[in-house]
């Protein structure tokens, strides 16, 4: 395969044009707050179970991999109002795929005007011109989501030349049903996430997420924004195995808590943002275990319930292992990609 550089035109910036847009301008780090409001207004209108959190913009528009300058865009009314923003993100690990993210949106009132085209276009554009400066020969990839309660993104984007790629279910327990402790197998202990097993549990993250569609290993920085943000240590469990080399971690459920979706969602509860077990250590019960022990804390910190997403077609039989465990699935969401 030839570098990414070779297979593409990369294209010269586009410059949006909107009646209803006096100011197009790149974000700053001082905008944090109101593209912040402007993306809790997106969320309600499309998935209002999860609204973006004010830290997770400020991490997006803090990674030394994103430049504000070029990789994001804001559209103003006359009067000033923030109503579309759009972010272009390329992680800065790359081992089997080149990949650009597109993260923003327009306000629920100024949809259907096309607003959303030409943000679209620009993220498009942009997202091809980091792809284009690659030199890596792997494939390249743009990546959307659209959830299915916005089926009007999933219409943008697939005017736009996306495909969708992958459907991931969101799925629900109920912590009022009863919870069965499952046991792991020999010479696995399931022990509460601390720090000291970081750099660790990043490690069986990386290894076990590699048979994932679409993944690439994190890099540090993002690690240390993930575990800095809505991360629930507390709540959060890992299993250590014994091995030749001493004891190792063998498998993780990561927990988030964002209290802000509690309105919206009509119930309180966590979330599961991270579960794997590594290759060399599945089929010894380690991820039921772990999920029994983080459903039982949850529901003693009083949590209704718990809930998690995931690959409807998961290789190593994610989805059938989660009905088990009682829990059901609630809605879905696509992942649209354009390759090169």
């Amino acid at each position: 395969m030839k570098p990414v550089r070779d297979r593409m035109t990369v294209p010269p910036t586009y410059r949006p044009a909107h009646p209803l847009i006096a100011t197009w301008r790149p974000a700053t780090i001082d905008d944090v707050d109101s593209v912040w409001r402007l993306l809790q207004e997106v969320d309600a209108a499309d998935h209002p179970n999860y609204l973006t959190t004010r830290e997770e913009v400020e991490e997006e528009f803090g990674y030394s991999f994103v430049e504000l300058s070029v990789d994001s865009i804001l559209g103003f009314t006359a009067g000033g109002v923030p109503v579309a923003v759009g972010v272009v993100v390329m992680p800065p690990v790359q081992e089997t795929i080149v990949r650009s993210f597109l993260n923003g949106g327009v306000h629920p009132e100024f949809r259907g005007r096309g607003i959303g085209r030409e943000l679209l276009t620009w993220q498009r554009t942009r997202a091809e011109q980091q792809l284009g400066a690659s030199d890596k020969d792997l494939p390249a990839w743009i990546l959307t989501y659209a959830d299915a309660r916005a089926p009007q993104s999933e219409h943008l984007f697939l005017r736009a030349g996306f495909e969708p790629a992958r459907y991931f279910a969101s799925l629900e327990r109920e912590l009022g049903e009863p919870i069965e402790l499952v046991d792991p197998a020999d010479e696995v202990r399931i022990v509460p996430y601390t720090e000291a097993l970081a750099r660790q549990t990043l490690l069986a993250r990386t290894d076990s997420f590699r048979d994932h569609w679409g993944s690439q290993p994190m890099s540090e920085e993002q690690w240390q924004a993930w575990l800095a943000g809505t991360f629930r240590p507390d709540i959060s469990f890992l299993a250590v195995a014994n091995t030749e080399a001493g004891e190792e971690v063998a498998g993780f459920v990561l927990c988030q808590v964002n209290e802000d979706d509690w309105a919206s969602q009509g119930f309180t509860g966590a979330y599961i943002g991270m579960v794997g077990t590594t290759r060399a250590h599945r089929g010894r019960r380690i991820a039921p275990a772990l999920l029994s022990r983080t459903l039982q804390a949850c529901a003693a910190e009083g949590c209704q319930k718990v809930t998690l997403d995931v690959d409807a077609e998961n290789p190593t039989g994610a989805l059938g292992l989660y009905a088990r465990m009682g829990f059901v699935q609630t809605n879905s969401e696509t992942c649209l990609i354009r390759q090169y």
